[in-house]
């Protein structure tokens, strides 16, 4: 292989950043075949001892595969957040033989007897705490994946796995697609009437750039719905957006996701039971802390009647809201959003849309999120304008302690753009590990509609939380401080991942935090008392449509994952509504969050069977935030406290054993069920 390809070494440049100056798509697939064959040579290396050891076995495979994990994470980083067609042919050739490596190491039966030895032998080895539990992960990850299947068997795996593989990346990239197709075209200003200027010269911008000069173009997110919908005026207008909206990639043509969805399912399904399991949600959640779907659905059924009451109750104040400007109408989908806005002006004398001004990015990135973390956790940011990331839009940071010492890099990526796919995510460029002498490199992308040269990017509220929420992920990667890569910063449970994110959330309306960000752009005026105080009284307002919204979508994720082989499932929209009625929690105007052809957390991320994680982990983070707040809130000595008891240990320890070193007790559903008003 010629040294020219940049991921052959470590990167020379601070942290070792990836250098972007000289990585080129081409470099990609070479570095990538590269990797492997090295790997495997290392993998034969571990196998040609003749004494088995931690050292040589488990600190070795540790260490193997350094180049290739260089490539993926940059490559996985740049087809999330900036695709093209080249990328996308080099994922679809990439996927399964990605796959197909990564069983060749993890179903190999030499290497399996060695890391099953040690596993024997764990109570006379010796080893420290972090190793101990590297031993007992690397057993429990090697029996998941397969190992202990017959030859036979193990061979039919791999068949499933490099399919499943494909599909993924087919999903999600026609996912994307579908998205930048389905965009709606506005002929006119008049009919935006609602949006603030800045949003229209947005809008224009983007017509303007697919050849459309002088309209209007509005891109779809990933997600059931739009933002604009909650202040869009014109009505015909939000119904065309949500429908839509609603119609991606199951309405027919090249990016339909219904047969790719079905096979996925089946395909898991069969995997699944291969490995001795009834359906994949026994599987995957096998390996998480909720243990089985049935603990789940337990959690779930607690809270579902609570949440579809609160939402029909929501609707009523809806519907009066409606009926005063359209008498006799229904309340639709695509009023939700519109109306709820009016009933919280109604009710509460509380306008979020306003709120723009005092929510401009920048400020709320430094004066708000960087903010927060010095002040709880004495780190410090500089904008490193000299190290270049992988796109313009996206900004370097450094990341220091309070001693000086170096932490990280933290890299921001705001604006949306064609080529990045919805919504918002955190991911490792550079995994923190001291056996590999790395500190961390750790990536935001968000979607924020990017604004004209010059002008400020003002944020929606739900932008901001989302901003903060991210930011707790990269706290999670930054803070890590483990000594094998496999425990690196957010490596835990999927259902335990966005806790420490979620508890970041509480943030961004704490006093002290709100007082030194929320300020006007133009006039720096703080945000009015009176919103602050109605944001305070306004907490579990539209929390029905919320909790149910995000519910239906759990439901209807455990619902696909717990089809076995012989499910034949015809019409995905009937299943689809099929499961989300045997919860309950079918109401028309509260959409699913995601419909199943474009719910790319579960058919292409690493969500499958896992999206109740999000509620599962706000139960200890609404626990958490209770425990902030009972002791001082926003100081140095909880920050600490969270930081060195679960922060910095990655997946180095049992997740739940984590909370109760920190939380001092077992997490309570109770203080999620006042959070969300589902309690009176």
């Amino acid at each position: 292989m010629s040294e020219q390809n940049p991921f052959e070494n470590r990167s020379s440049l601070e942290y070792e950043l990836p250098d972007f100056s000289l990585i080129k798509d081409e470099h990609y697939l070479p570095a990538f075949y590269e990797g492997c064959q090295r790997q495997l040579e290392e993998v034969e290396q571990i196998l040609s001892q003749d004494q088995i050891s931690f050292e040589n076995t488990l600190v070795a495979l540790e260490k193997s595969g350094g180049m290739l994990n260089r490539m993926l994470n940059v490559f996985y980083n740049k087809s999330s957040a900036d695709t093209n067609a080249v990328i996308d042919e080099i994922e679809q050739e990439l996927a399964p033989k990605l796959s197909a490596h990564q069983d060749s190491i993890r179903l190999n039966p030499r290497l399996f007897a060695r890391i099953e030895y040690l596993f024997e032998q764990l109570d006379s080895l010796e080893l420290a705490e972090e190793s101990i539990w590297l031993v007992e992960r690397y057993y429990r990850d090697f029996v998941h994946a397969g190992a202990k299947l017959s030859d036979a068997d193990r061979e039919v795996l791999k068949q499933y796995n490099e399919r499943l593989s494909v599909l993924g990346a087919k999903f999600g990239q026609n996912a994307l697609a579908e998205a930048n197709r389905l965009a709606v075209l506005v002929e006119s200003e008049a009919e935006l009437a609602g949006l603030s200027d800045a949003e229209i010269r947005g809008l224009e911008r983007a017509a303007a750039e697919k050849g459309h000069s002088g309209k209007y173009l509005i891109n779809m997110v990933n997600f059931t719905g739009h933002p604009l919908l909650s202040t869009l005026e014109n009505r015909e207008l939000r119904k065309k957006i949500m429908q839509a909206s609603v119609s991606k990639s199951i309405k027919g043509g090249e990016f339909d996701n219904r047969e790719v969805l079905k096979e996925t399912v089946k395909l898991r399904a069969k995997r699944a039971q291969l490995l001795g399991f009834t359906n994949h949600a026994e599987y995957v959640l096998s390996e998480q802390t909720a243990k089985n779907p049935s603990n789940a659905h337990r959690m779930l059924r607690q809270i579902a009647p609570a949440a579809i009451k609160n939402a029909k109750a929501e609707a009523a104040d809806l519907q009066k809201m409606l009926e005063q400007d359209i008498p006799g109408a229904s309340l639709e989908s695509w009023d939700w959003g519109y109306y709820t806005e009016k009933v919280r002006k109604d009710k509460y004398d509380l306008d979020t849309s306003l709120m723009k001004p005092y929510f401009e990015l920048d400020r709320v990135l430094f004066d708000g999120v960087f903010f927060a973390a010095t002040k709880l956790f004495g780190i410090s940011f500089q904008e490193r304008k000299d190290l270049v990331a992988y796109h313009p839009d996206a900004r370097v940071f450094e990341v220091t302690n309070e001693d000086g010492s170096k932490l990280g890099l933290f890299i921001a990526d705001f604006f949306t753009r064609d080529s990045k796919r919805g919504g918002a995510w955190m991911n490792n460029l550079v995994d923190q590990s001291f056996l590999l002498d790395q500190l961390p490199v750790v990536v935001n992308n968000l979607n924020i509609p990017k604004p004209e040269q010059g002008a400020p990017a003002l944020l929606s509220f739900d932008e901001t939380s989302t901003l903060f929420h991210e930011f707790g992920h990269a706290l999670h990667g930054l803070f890590s401080k483990v000594q094998y890569p496999r425990f690196s910063g957010t490596n835990v449970e999927r259902d335990f991942v966005e806790f420490p994110s979620q508890v970041n959330e509480m943030w961004m309306l704490w006093p002290e935090v709100l007082e030194n960000y929320a300020k006007h752009f133009e006039t720096n005026q703080p945000m009015p008392t009176a919103w602050v105080d109605a944001l305070k009284r306004s907490e579990v307002f539209n929390q029905g449509f919320e909790t149910t919204s995000y519910l239906a979508a759990a439901i209807l994720d455990l619902a696909w994952h717990e089809c076995t082989e012989d499910t034949e499932i015809e019409d995905v929209e009937r299943y689809e509504k099929a499961a989300i009625e045997s919860y309950g929690l079918d109401f028309e105007p509260v959409p699913v969050r995601y419909r199943s052809a474009y719910f790319s957390h579960i058919f292409e991320g690493g969500y499958s069977a896992g999206y109740y994680g999000y509620i599962w982990s706000e139960v200890l983070d609404a626990d958490s935030v209770d425990w902030f707040k009972a002791n001082g809130g926003l100081t140095r000595t909880n920050g600490d406290r969270f930081r060195n008891e679960l922060l910095s240990k990655g997946g180095s320890l049992d997740s739940m054993q984590m909370f109760r070193n920190f939380r001092g007790q077992e997490p309570s559903i109770e203080p999620l069920l006042i959070r969300r008003g589902l309690v009176s």
